[in-house]
């Protein structure tokens, strides 16, 4: 299997990593280590976090990380896991 993240992760993530940047620097680049650590390790356990609570489909899966969900897809006929989208829910 291979990862493959979409325009919209991209574009949230680098919304997160500069905001978090404006109070450290070191911080947003470790931040952005360890979740790239966790997004890799889907390769080998697929199915480890929960359903989506967003979608109607066992096949789309919701990581949490410090706060924030991350949205993907498992494609097995493509063998690929394909990473939708970030964000932190908020009032």
């Amino acid at each position: 299997m291979v990862v493959v993240r979409k325009r919209e992760y991209l574009d949230g993530l680098k919304s997160i990593i500069s905001y978090i940047a404006l109070d450290s620097v070191t911080r947003a680049k470790q931040f952005k280590q360890q979740l790239d650590l966790k997004v890799e390790d889907l390769i080998h356990f697929p199915y480890k976090y929960r359903q989506s609570l967003h979608h109607n489909n066992n096949e789309v899966r919701d990581l949490i990380f410090k706060g924030y969900t991350i949205v993907y897809r498992i494609n097995n006929d493509e063998k690929k896991i394909e990473i939708l989208e970030i964000f932190k829910w908020t009032k």
